[in-house]
């Protein structure tokens, strides 16, 4: 082979290789892509935040999700609200007195009451917490099962005292009560099914409340007041409303309005706290 077929025969080489090579990707056009990604990665963590959270845990009762939550800093809000006073980052609010400490062994029980003991009556219960007296409404002609078991928890004092342990101020508009343990996961030892749930899933301004997890038939203690017209899920039956506030919703809404403790101040263990000191509860005569 000649010289100048060597020649020729590198050439044609060369021009193969450029052919199948890939253009080099220069400064401006790297920038766009790593800045691709990271915008990728940015609105996938945005999503998974925003996503209202309104799936009931499988731990802990709840209009949504469920479960303790911790300050920022300072003793776990468990511990600290065993003790009494206030948590790391709490404040009173205006009218408000320290809560006391949690009960040292919550009383469970084994048997559902008798819904027959308030099925077609309404009773009026008052509920004297470290912030003032509400005043509620009970149906037990729609829930009557709710309402027979909130009379018996009532009057054996299962809820003397215990905090309302769960305020939410985005999405959903509740304080939701009824767990002397203070974590979300409590129960008195036994529950029950869904009564008069709303099909659509609204909730009006004052509304009483089930709270309850992924199981229908696990309303038991806890309860949740709506400060605001609000919107649950209806997927699982919904929750069972069994009454309304007829006073004191002042009290709930104040409550809210310094929203929950860091780091979800939209939803956690409220920066004002407010605890049940005792519900007594009487029929309401027509």
């Amino acid at each position: 082979m000649t010289k100048e077929q060597e020649r020729a025969r590198a050439r044609r080489r060369h021009e193969e290789q450029l052919k199948t090579a890939k253009p080099p990707v220069g400064d401006a056009t790297r920038d766009k892509q790593v800045f691709g990604v990271i915008l990728a990665v940015i609105l996938v963590i945005a999503a998974v935040i925003a996503v209202p959270k309104l799936v009931g845990s499988s731990d802990g009762p709840t209009p949504a999700a469920g479960g303790a939550t911790t300050p920022a800093t300072g003793e776990t809000s468990t511990s600290a609200a065993a003790k009494g006073g206030l948590q790391a980052g709490q404040k009173l609010a205006a009218g408000c007195t320290a809560p006391p400490p949690l009960q040292a062994t919550p009383k469970k029980q084994k048997q559902v009451p008798a819904k027959a003991t308030a099925a077609g009556k309404t009773f009026v219960a008052t509920v004297k917490t470290t912030c003032g007296d509400i005043t509620l409404e009970l149906d037990g002609v729609h829930a009557p099962q709710t309402v027979a078991s909130f009379i018996n928890l009532a009057k054996t004092g299962y809820w003397a005292p215990s905090p309302c342990h769960r305020v939410t101020t985005e999405g959903i508009f509740v304080l939701q009560c009824g767990d002397p343990t203070g974590t979300g996961q409590g129960d008195p030892g036994y529950g029950f099914g869904i009564e008069n749930a709303p099909k659509d899933g609204k909730y009006a301004k004052g509304v009483l409340a089930m709270a309850r997890t992924q199981d229908p038939n696990s309303n038991g203690g806890q309860f949740f007041i709506t400060y605001k017209e609000t919107q649950l899920p209806t997927d699982g039956g919904g929750y069972t409303i069994f009454g309304k506030v007829t006073k004191g919703l002042d009290i709930v809404e104040k409550i809210a309005a310094n929203k929950a403790l860091p780091p979800s101040p939209q939803d956690g263990t409220p920066v004002s706290p407010i605890s049940i000191l005792s519900v007594s509860v009487t029929e309401k005569k027509a």
